[in-house]
């Protein structure tokens, strides 16, 4: 807990790295490799005022050090001043008992910015 603490602070927060953006909303379903493949559909919202880490847990309690960084998709589209993306990421965490594999996410990303003056 402490390490995420850490690197959630080390990120700065949203208004200190992307002082033109109002909100940025993640929707994101993640997959496994199952019969039943929707494991489960997630909203996460940032504003100004909460860290900008996009870095997500991986879902599947098997998983060690997985997850799903979703800073360079983020850091993206608000370098080209875009509105939304999606895409998909595959769990990179290790696991002995996972014989399907892990999980996957399908992602939509969108970014509000504020107004300019003229």
């Amino acid at each position: 807990m402490e390490l995420k603490k850490t690197a959630m602070q080390a990120a700065g927060l949203v208004s200190e790295r992307f002082p033109s953006v109002m909100s940025i909303v993640l929707n994101m379903t993640y997959y496994q490799k199952t019969s039943d493949p929707v494991l489960m559909k997630r909203t996460v919202n940032f504003v100004p005022t909460n860290y900008a880490s996009f870095q997500m847990e991986c879902m599947r309690e098997e998983c060690t050090n997985g997850g799903f960084d979703l800073t360079p998709a983020v850091t993206s589209l608000i370098r080209s001043r875009k509105t939304s993306g999606s895409g998909k990421i595959v769990c990179n965490g290790k696991s002995d008992s996972l014989r399907n594999g892990h999980a996957s996410i399908a992602y939509e990303i969108t970014v509000q910015y504020t107004k300019q003056a003229k």
